[in-house]
Parts: C-alpha cells; sequence; structure tokens
C-alpha cells in the first residue's frame, strides 16, 4: 500500500455515520457548546493546520484521539502530561460538551478540539507532525453490510501513517474481536507499520498509565475482554 504524501493530501470524503445528537444538553454544557468550543475548537475546511500555533505553550509532542467518546480517556491524559498537546476529534454532540465539562472543571490548556470527521484533520496536519495516535473503541459496525463504515480503512491507515513520525505509535484498542481481527488484517499488508507484539501480554494488558474509557469499563462489567495493539510507524 502506497503512503499518501504531504503533497497529495486532500480532505476527505468517506461519509460518516452514527448519531451527531443525543440527549438534550444540559444548560451548562450547552453553554460551554457557544462559548468554550469556539476558544478550542479546530475549524472546518481544508486548510492546512500548523501544530506550533495550536496552543499558547511550546508542546513537548502531539497526540490526536480518533473518537474521543465521552473524553474521560483524554482529558486523564491531558491532566497528566501538561506539556503534550491533544487533538481531540469527536462528531458526537454530547461527547463533546461533557469533553468541554472535564476541560472546564480542571482548566485543561492542552486540549483542542475537532466535532467532524477525524480524518479532516489527518489530512490537514504536516507529515511527520504527531507523536500518537490513539483509536479506543471505535464503532464495531458488526452487521456485515456495514463494514465497510468501520473507521479502520486503507485510507484512514494510509492517513494515520503520514502524520505519524518514524517511531511514532498508532494505538488501537476494542473488546469486539471480528474488529480486532480486522485491523491487523489491514495492518499487515501495510509496509508503513509494524506490530511488534510477541506474547499475549503483549496486546492483552493496558498500556502503562492507561485509564479506561466509559465504553471500556461497560465491557469490563459485562465480562467481555480487550485487546490493546500498538503499531509502530516504521
Amino acid at each position: 500500500m502506497r503512503r499518501s504524501s504531504p503533497e497529495k493530501a486532500r480532505p476527505a470524503h468517506r461519509q460518516l455515520h452514527g448519531r451527531a445528537h443525543g440527549k438534550r444538553l444540559r444548560l451548562y454544557h450547552a453553554g460551554l457548546i457557544e462559548t468554550l468550543l469556539p476558544k478550542i475548537g479546530l475549524p472546518p475546511g481544508g486548510e492546512p493546520i500548523d501544530p506550533g500555533a495550536l496552543f499558547d505553550f511550546p508542546a513537548q509532542s502531539l497526540v490526536i484521539e480518533i473518537g474521543f467518546g465521552g473524553g474521560e480517556h483524554l482529558a486523564a491524559g491531558a491532566a497528566a502530561h501538561p506539556q503534550t498537546g491533544f487533538i481531540g476529534c469527536e462528531p458526537f454532540v454530547n461527547g463533546v460538551a461533557k469533553l468541554l465539562a472535564a476541560i472546564d472543571e480542571a482548566g485543561l490548556r492542552n486540549i483542542r478540539v475537532y466535532n467532524r470527521n477525524a480524518l479532516d484533520i489527518l489530512l490537514r496536519l504536516p507529515g511527520g507532525s504527531v507523536d500518537r495516535v490513539d483509536l479506543l473503541y471505535p464503532d464495531p459496525w458488526p452487521k456485515w453490510r456495514h463494514r465497510k463504515r468501520r473507521f479502520v480503512s486503507e485510507e484512514s491507515i494510509a492517513a494515520i501513517a503520514r502524520v505519524l513520525k518514524p517511531g511514532g505509535v498508532w494505538r488501537f484498542a476494542s473488546d469486539i474481536d471480528d474488529y480486532v481481527g480486522w485491523t491487523l488484517a489491514r495492518v499487515a499488508v501495510s509496509t508503513d507499520f509494524a506490530w511488534r507484539a510477541e506474547k499475549s501480554t503483549d496486546w492483552l494488558a493496558p498500556w502503562p498509565g492507561y485509564s479506561p474509557t466509559r465504553y471500556e469499563q461497560k465491557a469490563r462489567r459485562e465480562g467481555r475482554t480487550s485487546a490493546y495493539l500498538t503499531f509502530e510507524r516504521m
């Protein structure tokens, strides 16, 4: 598989599926959408993004979380690593509102939010500018006719590879065995990534310092195990 070059990168056109809105927002959350999101949200469009201009401090590294859900993992990571810049991508407005509440309450200044298709951001950032990409518990789209809607695809793998620095990592977690296999099969034919796991504990144990998402906590309560895959950018 050929890796997309920065010069040929274009805004993604693959349609997003799933809800954009859920329950009516509480007044506090609705207020944050109106006041805080414009300050830390990344604008839509195809304009290139300068990582050095995203934060009011010199970020030592840059991490992207794709589909952050309620933002628990993202907020915990930003609080633990204040010198790291984080970009969270999530189209579901209720999830965005929950993250904004966490940012507001903790006074986090190292998160930027994009509430649309994460592929747009992956194509707008400079090549080799990101240290880590997290894709945690993405929608599995279990029905066969819907599997083409899964985020992991040849297109997204190429986009992730383009923005990662050599030696950077893409972390994937899921409790759905079929999606884990789906992802491994597609990474296996890529020349951009290496999966260096040698024994089961390399993918059955969470990463050091890892903060679980609410979806993961639900899976654990229901007795489902998860896989934690780490792919290194070659």
